[in-house]
């Protein structure tokens, strides 16, 4: 069943009217109702490409947690083939907010990396809702080490409020292990794509993100804080987290205008739930094309090139 958000309550009631007629003309209780049904589908074709064409910072933030929308799994399951996943940091245990492992992308040996927020209650429980702990962001550097040493270029997928901030995390080095993660990307002598896919909440994100290319779907958010945690230090008030979100400059479209990104990769029409198979052909296609610009330089191009990128942001605003 599908799931709508506040703001697109009148596509669901033109899609719920669609829905009844749909039933009640199955059941031969009225007159061909095909017309009608069709008038209401054009209606609400067109209402959803408005809303979508329109969106504030705010609601863009909501379409990149919409409960439905296509997780880290659904993006190896569709572009990654042999996907083979390693577990743990070899230090503490595993953490299953970030999955990784080895696989083959479009007939080539690759490294994937990806945060899995889980899509039922048993599953966002186990994947912790995506928000990693160190042994998380430890593995990630154990994967990024393999792909270093046998030359695997590396595809990272971003889908996180932030890393968990409890008190476990803080003592087993959250930070530290952020940084590592951070380093080791910065670091690597392949070439890297990273997407965000969902959200890029902090340092969370960036921990597997500092990649050579840096792309966003076209709903998806990336930041520093969450709108709410913003405004919650800025006004003391959680209900502020549109204008937060609104100064924050936190979509992809703003993103890149500042460099931040390298590309944004188009959703189809109310979002990237409503089309899941366009969305994974799109995104495999820009995936592509980045490793294929990468494919021509040597080890220390990359990684000169990906240090200097990072180094160029915000100098020329």
């Amino acid at each position: 069943m599908r799931s709508y958000l506040d703001f697109e309550k009148p596509v669901a009631e033109l899609e719920a009217k669609a829905d009844e007629l749909r039933a009640l003309e199955a059941k031969g209780e009225g007159y061909a109702l095909t017309e009608e049904i069709d008038r209401l589908e054009a209606k609400a074709s067109q209402a959803l490409k408005d809303l979508y064409a329109a969106l504030t910072p705010w609601q863009k933030t909501l379409v990149a947690r919409h409960p439905q929308r296509p997780h880290f799994k659904d993006y190896c399951a569709a572009l990654i083939e042999e996907f083979t996943p390693l577990a743990g940091d070899r230090a503490f245990g595993e953490d299953e907010a970030i999955v990784g492992g080895f696989g083959r992308f479009r007939g080539e040996p690759i490294c994937v990396i990806g945060q899995e927020k889980g899509d039922s209650t048993e599953t966002r429980i186990r994947h912790n809702f995506g928000m990693a702990k160190p042994e998380g962001y430890r593995k990630a550097v154990r994967l990024i080490e393999l792909a270093d040493r046998f030359g695997l270029p590396v595809l990272s997928f971003i889908d996180t409020a932030g890393a968990y901030p409890g008190i476990e995390a803080e003592e087993r080095g959250q930070a530290e292990a952020i940084a590592r993660s951070t380093e080791a990307f910065l670091g690597l002598r392949t070439p890297s794509v990273a997407l965000v896919i969902g959200e890029g909440g902090s340092g969370g994100a960036i921990a597997i993100a500092a990649a050579s290319r840096v792309m966003m779907l076209e709903h998806a958010i990336y930041s520093v804080i969450s709108p709410e945690g913003a405004a919650s230090i800025l006004w003391r008030d959680t209900g502020r987290a549109q204008d937060a979100a609104t100064g924050m400059k936190i979509t992809a479209q703003d993103l890149l205008k500042f460099g931040v990104i390298d590309r944004i990769v188009a959703e189809p029409t109310g979002g990237a739930h409503r089309d899941r198979q366009a969305v994974m052909g799109r995104a495999g296609d820009a995936l592509a094309s980045a490793l294929a610009d990468l494919g021509g330089l040597s080890p220390d191009e990359i990684a000169d090139q990906r240090a200097a990128k990072f180094l160029a942001i915000g100098r020329n605003l």
